[in-house]
C-alpha cells in the first residue's frame, strides 16, 4: 500500500509543476488561429547581440529575457468566441487580475487585465481580450503574456 501511495504521489507531482494554462485548450482547435511563443524562444531572442547603435533593440532583447510565454488565440467563429470569452472571464476572476483598460468602440470591446509582480512597476501577467461582437466574420482575440514584465521598459519602448 505504501508503494502505491508513493507511486501515485510521484505520478501527480509533475502535473503541479508543468500544468497547462487555462487557455491551452484553444491551441489546435478548428476555427481558432493560435500563436504560442515559449520561454526558450524568448531566451534565444535575448541572446542576440544587437548593434551598439541600436539602443531600442537592446531594450527589446533585455525585456525578452524576462518573458515566459506569449499566447494569442483568434477566431471569427461566434461559438468559439463565446468559449474564449467564458474562459477569459473565469480565469480573470479566479486569478484575481486587476483591470487596466476597457474600451467599447462600435460594439467591439477591448479589455486588458494584469496580475501584479514583485514591485509596482512589475507585472506577472498581461491578459487582453478583444470581443469581435456578434457579427459573423468579426475577429475575437485573446492574448496572454506572462513573465516578469517591467512596465517602465514598455513605456520607454512605446516612445
Amino acid at each position: 500500500m505504501t508503494k502505491f501511495i508513493i507511486t501515485l504521489a510521484l505520478a501527480l507531482v509533475p502535473t503541479f509543476f508543468f500544468g497547462q494554462s487555462a487557455f491551452d485548450k484553444f491551441d489546435g482547435q478548428d476555427d481558432i488561429t493560435s500563436v504560442v511563443i515559449n520561454k526558450k524562444a524568448f531566451e534565444m531572442l535575448g541572446e542576440v547581440k544587437p548593434d551598439v547603435k541600436q539602443k531600442e533593440a537592446a531594450k527589446y532583447m533585455k525585456m525578452a529575457n524576462n518573458i515566459d510565454s506569449f499566447k494569442l488565440f483568434s477566431t471569427s467563429s461566434i461559438k468559439k468566441a463565446a468559449d474564449m470569452k467564458s474562459a477569459f472571464d473565469s480565469y480573470r476572476k479566479k486569478e484575481g487580475l486587476e483591470e487596466l483598460v476597457r474600451v467599447n468602440d462600435e460594439g467591439k470591446n477591448v479589455m486588458i487585465y494584469m496580475k501584479s509582480g514583485k514591485s509596482s512597476s512589475k507585472v506577472k501577467e498581461l491578459l487582453m481580450f478583444i470581443d469581435g461582437g456578434d457579427k459573423k466574420g468579426e475577429e475575437t482575440v485573446l492574448i496572454s503574456l506572462t513573465g516578469d514584465i517591467d512596465l517602465a521598459n514598455l513605456d520607454g519602448l512605446s516612445k
